[in-house]
């Protein structure tokens, strides 16, 4: 008796412990996937942020890479060449004045041709250089310079005559002396191949075509004269070779003209050039070297005389560096 009932005791005590334990599960339960849920949710909202973030971001670089294009393109199609917004000062009535004719040559900037004043008929050299391509103040600088080197050697026999400079939108026009008696250059190279045709139909060279010393002499007085007159101004011509010097006409005795000043420019007492411009075969070692001046063009013309009076050059390689490091070895030549 006492033991069912200790058993049934016993018995009804674990019943509630089952009831109590069940209910704790349940408890548990419902906690645990309330913080999953929560979790979840969390989760949900963070993704939700995140994705929300990453659009942003995204709609962002859009719109500052659209800016960033519309910003290239106004500066791309809204930039106008500095020539272009330049006014030189020079007259205006070059269409009026002249009739452009044959083309001549042409350089970095423009095209050079013979022109006819319509008031007399003469024949003059015109310049003409782009305004589009000076894109640069710098470009502007280089055609006022070169104006301005003409109007200071006006009158002197060995220098281009300078006639006037003119301008319209889109154009400039430095009217010069016409020279028809060709380059210095073409005479040199009608002296060093002076070719004949035999009687065998072979192509036989002259070897002795020189310029005699007296020949040579004419010339080079002529050149030495230009640089003298370049200096006397405070300028140097800096690229005195073959090619910038023509003849008046094509006779023999035809005087010659220095011509192209367009990387000549003026220098003080006592200062030196420190930019390597110039012709690779007639630069002075002191362009290579960094500090430059008037002397410069003595030594170009020293490599003329040399042409004339033997023939060929006194510096050769197959490239620009080989011939700079020729001149710099060979500098008391």
């Amino acid at each position: 008796m006492g033991i069912c009932l200790s058993t049934t005791k016993v018995s009804g005590s674990n019943s509630g412990s089952n009831n109590n334990n069940a209910n704790h599960h349940r408890n548990a339960n419902k906690e645990e996937a309330k913080r999953r849920h929560n979790r979840h949710a969390r989760n949900d909202t963070t993704h939700k942020h995140q994705h929300q973030h990453q659009e942003r971001a995204k709609n962002y670089q859009q719109l500052k890479t659209k800016q960033h294009q519309k910003t290239n393109s106004r500066r791309q199609t809204g930039v106008i060449p500095c020539g272009k917004r330049t006014d030189f000062g020079y007259d205006k009535d070059f269409d009026r004045r002249y009739t452009i004719g044959k083309l001549l040559g042409h350089g970095q900037f423009g095209y050079t041709y013979v022109a006819t004043d319509k008031a007399n008929g003469d024949r003059v050299a015109v310049k003409k250089i782009e305004k589009n391509k000076m894109i640069l103040p710098i470009a502007v600088e280089d055609v006022k310079r070169e104006v301005k080197i003409l109007q200071a050697l006006a009158g002197h026999e060995n220098v281009v005559k300078f006639y006037n400079a003119f301008e319209d939108d889109n154009y400039v026009y430095i009217a010069m002396e016409l020279c028809e008696g060709g380059e210095l250059l073409d005479r040199i190279l009608a002296k060093m191949i002076s070719i004949t045709l035999t009687s065998a139909w072979f192509l036989a060279i002259r070897k002795d075509s020189r310029y005699t010393e007296k020949d040579a002499a004419v010339v080079v007085r002529q050149m030495l004269r230009v640089a003298a007159e370049c200096h006397l101004h405070g300028l140097v011509h800096r690229d005195m070779k073959p090619e910038n010097f023509l003849f008046k006409s094509a006779k023999e005795d035809s005087s010659l003209k220095a011509t192209d000043f367009g990387l000549s420019d003026f220098i003080k007492p006592g200062k030196k050039f420190q930019d390597i411009v110039g012709s690779a075969y007639y630069v002075a070692p002191e362009v290579l070297k960094r500090k430059s001046g008037p002397e410069s063009d003595v030594w170009s013309i020293g490599v003329i005389t040399y042409i004339l009076l033997c023939g060929r050059r006194p510096f050769w390689d197959k490239t620009e560096d080989g011939i700079f490091k020729e001149v710099q070895h060979n500098s008391h030549f």
